[in-house]
């Protein structure tokens, strides 16, 4: 089963990563590409294509944006826009389909340096603000929000906050030792904040997902789920930057990927108590999945959406507790907040009446459900021995009277 569920990965990340890009005669240009099992078709002319192998400098990224800009660019950004509002697409998937457009036109491999100024000229004219950094040898990427971000690179202008986009294709980077300087190009469209919530997944196609068979005991019973899972999810999320809570866990499911389990996991405790279907999906996300933190498992910290956690074989804590408060969410919708420790998340969720120990917050006692595997077996309302006594902090609190 394992076999045949990567077999069949690896051909849906071929088949996501074709594209075709032809010219005719008449000196017309046409895109051709996958995105999320979607084929693009973008046609417009030679006159938005430009080199760009001058040395790195203000004057020679000028010289490459009046070149775009007084060509027929209008409708590759119409297509995208259009794109961007039938699919009801979030700006970090718009982004991941701006990224694919520019590899058809300059691709990354060949001229890394031209590849980005036009994801930043395309990000611009859709109306993003968007700018350039030049390093010592990097051409940097960022783009104004609002968000909470964790682990890239900021600079601050006008009280505004201003993300590196790029920073994972340079590696690590001493912003303490390296001089950036911001590239000043107006572009009047460009004026709207970027925004790294995630609210709606794409509509991918029932033939793109491949099967995995999860597994966990509870009572003395095996339960075995068939779980549709998309592998393009990882790639969409590959370069998602560590965000808020808040944010990560409220990113939803797939179509497909919902419609495999979250029936299934409500006709399992539609005979249960509340307090024991919370329970069983406690013992769920502790059992059905190996457990490896971020920095063996990635390299560095990194937050997993829940479908990204149903995917990789491995998830931390982290990554169990935002699956966990999806699926309370989803099945029984009832409050948590999520419990911070030096080196531990968890959740605690508020029932008619606690169970054991209980948190209190705002004047409302919350329950913990621990949905990572303790050295010591936990159960509903307990807290782990070595946390029993450790600082917390309430970094998110869910009220489904207030969404």
């Amino acid at each position: 089963m394992k076999a045949n569920f990567y077999i069949r990965i690896f051909i849906v990340v071929l088949s996501g990563i074709s594209f075709k890009i032809s010219y005719s005669q008449n000196d017309a240009l046409h895109l051709r590409f996958d995105f999320c099992g979607d084929t693009l078709n973008i046609k417009t002319d030679n006159s938005v294509i430009a080199g760009f192998t001058e040395p790195l400098s203000e004057q020679s990224i000028e010289n490459f944006y009046n070149t775009i800009n007084a060509g027929n660019y209008k409708p590759i950004i119409d297509s995208l826009s259009s794109y961007k509002e039938k699919h009801k697409l979030n700006d970090w998937l718009y982004y991941q389909l701006i990224r694919k457009t520019a590899q058809q036109i300059a691709p990354k491999a060949d001229n890394y340096q031209r590849y980005t100024l036009y994801k930043w000229f395309f990000l611009c004219k859709s109306g993003y603000d968007a700018t350039l950094g030049i390093g010592s040898n990097e051409l940097l990427f960022y783009v104004r929000s609002e968000d909470s971000i964790y682990d890239i690179p900021f600079y601050m202008r006008n009280g505004r906050q201003y993300v590196c986009l790029n920073i994972h294709d340079y590696g690590k980077m001493d912003f303490a030792k390296e001089t950036v300087y911001e590239i000043k190009i107006h572009i009047p469209e460009a004026q709207k904040a970027f925004s790294y919530r995630v609210t709606q997944m794409p509509d991918f196609k029932p033939g793109e997902y491949a099967e995995k068979d999860l597994q966990f005991n509870y009572h003395d019973s095996v339960y075995h789920f068939n779980v549709m899972l998309n592998p393009q999810v990882q790639a969409i999320f590959k370069n998602y930057p560590v965000v808020d809570f808040e944010t990560y866990f409220n990113i939803p499911l797939s179509s497909e990927t919902y419609h495999s389990l979250i029936p299934i996991l409500k006709k399992n405790v539609e005979s249960m108590s509340v307090k024991k279907g919370v329970d069983y999906l406690m013992c769920f996300t502790r059992y059905a999945f190996l457990y490896e933190n971020d920095q063996e498992n990635f390299g560095k910290e990194k937050r997993l959406c829940p479908e990204e956690t149903l995917l990789y074989e491995y998830s931390d804590c982290d990554d169990r507790a935002a699956l966990f408060f999806y699926l309370i969410k989803e099945i029984y919708n009832l409050p948590m907040i999520a419990l911070l420790y030096p080196t531990h998340i968890t959740v605690a969720v508020k029932f008619d009446k606690p169970v054991g120990n209980s948190v209190v917050y705002n004047g409302n006692k919350y329950s913990v459900c621990e949905p990572t595997a303790q050295v010591e077996e936990l159960r509903l309302g307990q807290i782990a021995t070595n946390l029993r006594h450790s600082a917390y902090q309430v970094v998110y609190a869910y009220d489904p009277q207030k969404k």
